[in-house]
């Protein structure tokens, strides 16, 4: 009997110990895993350009579709997966409004990444460090879009992910 509840302890002692993260830090890394969609660009009307006014509406019009142009999918081995559609975009005005396809084309590119529930840093394209304030509210991952490098959603303001 000793033995079994000396086994019983020693098990639930080294899962306990298991990870040396820190509560917030290793919380923050399994809360970013999964694949995450861009929906919304939340920016001050008074003082954001006319492109990111554009990037705002053209992906507010695309949500609405179910078309999502910017995807990130971040997996357990700190690699992150981006997809954009953004230079595939055709703005097409009729006689009836806006038509804007969901674009069929997409540039996918694959990086490291880390996320310690405050600041997500990724390696761009170049090999550039790329550090940005982030945080994640439930299935809601808001980035702040200032230096991300994605044309008409690069300017001040925040863009706001949901997870799928």
């Amino acid at each position: 009997m000793k033995r079994i509840v000396l086994i019983c302890s020693t098990s639930a002692f080294s899962i306990a110990c298991s990870n040396d993260k820190g509560g917030e830090e290793a919380t923050a890394e399994v809360a970013i895993l999964g694949t995450w969609d861009a929906t919304a660009l939340k920016i001050d009307d008074a003082t954001a350009s006319e492109d990111a006014k554009n990037g705002r509406d053209a992906l507010a019009y695309m949500t609405a579709k179910e078309c999502y142009v910017i995807t990130f999918n971040f997996k357990q081995d700190l690699t992150v997966i981006a997809e954009n559609s953004v230079d595939y975009l055709e703005i097409n005005i009729t006689a009836t409004g806006l038509d804007i396809p969901c674009p069929t084309e997409k540039d996918t590119d694959s990086s490291t990444y880390t996320f310690d529930g405050k600041t997500l840093a990724i390696v761009d394209v170049q090999g550039k460090l790329v550090n940005t304030n982030a945080s994640i509210v439930g299935n809601i991952l808001n980035i702040d879009a200032a230096g991300l490098g994605i044309p008409n959603f690069n300017g001040t303001g925040q863009l706001i992910f949901q997870k799928r």
